[in-house]
């Protein structure tokens, strides 16, 4: 049985930069698109450095979630792209800020990617309702 597929949107985060939805929910699940660290009040990039990046693009996934009628602790899976790497360990720094209950999402992570506006980290999260 499958439930009909629904479309999230808010203001509170930035609107997609292409053919796709912030989040869509379906069976119990919310599916978040990438999100950069895109400040939706000025459309740009909320930072230079990955650290303040992932924390705006992990604000924007909350409030992505908060209208899907979940929340950042019902997260259960995470992917972190970064341009470099080696920012890796400045990133986790901001993630462990948010995900702070007893059992962390999983999560790949990996860098060398080419990410949109050129912006160092995206993030995505797949979350339970």
């Amino acid at each position: 049985m499958s439930e009909k597929m629904e479309a999230v949107a808010t203001s509170e985060a930035p609107a997609a930069l292409g053919a796709y939805s912030q989040a869509v929910k379906v069976n119990g699940f919310v599916f978040v698109s990438g999100q950069l660290g895109i400040d939706p009040a000025t459309g740009e990039l909320a930072g230079e450095t990955a650290g303040e990046q992932a924390a705006q693009a992990l604000k924007n996934i909350k409030h992505i979630l908060d209208t899907a009628g979940t929340g950042i602790e019902h997260v259960v899976r995470a992917t972190i792209y970064l341009k470099n790497v080696e920012d890796f360990k400045e990133v986790d720094a901001r993630y462990a800020e948010v995900f702070i209950g007893s059992v962390k999402p999983a999560r790949v992570a990996f860098g060398n990617n080419m990410i949109p506006k050129g912006a160092l980290v995206e993030i995505d999260a797949i979350a339970v309702l």
